[in-house]
């Protein structure tokens, strides 16, 4: 994940797709990224990629897309060939041994997790994306521990 980000560091935007289970992984792997990296980031539902997302792609945005091995596999197959036909720039997190089934071209790079559980895949997915965030924000140089902007507890008069 510390390569990934080096080669992150610069970037304006990243997107994030799931679907099912891993849609929360996605809201909550960009909002770590947007908090911490201070890099902007969406976290998206899969399905809705052609209502407006689908006009950002090409080879310089990078795109997180959470394909793991569930019941919406096929689905988010499809959209990762979409996503590749605009010449996508795809980060794909795939089930362990499926990168050569996910990845479908050299403008695609591949982070394999353990497969687990449906409902508990999420937990397990979620690990890379911190770890993305953790090492985005040193590369940047901000401080992983004292986030920018973040009220951390709500205070009343």
């Amino acid at each position: 994940m510390k390569k990934l980000a080096q080669e992150l560091m610069a970037e304006q935007s990243l997107l994030v797709f799931g679907r099912g289970y891993n849609y929360a992984t996605a809201l909550e792997g960009a909002l770590k990224v947007k908090e911490v990296a201070l890099m902007h980031s969406e976290g998206m539902l899969a399905g809705e990629m052609k209502h407006g997302p689908l006009a950002l792609v090409d080879e310089n945005l990078p795109i997180v897309v959470i394909a793991t091995r569930d019941a919406c596999f096929s689905k988010q197959q499809s959209v990762i060939q979409q996503l590749h036909a605009r010449r996508g720039r795809l980060i794909v997190m795939c089930s362990e041994g499926d990168a050569t089934v996910v990845c479908p071209g050299d403008n695609c790079r591949a982070i394999e997790v353990p497969l687990v559980e449906d409902c508990l895949q999420p937990v397990v997915n979620i690990v890379p994306l911190q770890l993305l965030a953790y090492h985005l924000t040193v590369l940047r140089g901000f401080n992983v521990d004292q986030p920018r902007n973040l009220a951390k507890s709500v205070t009343t008069q």
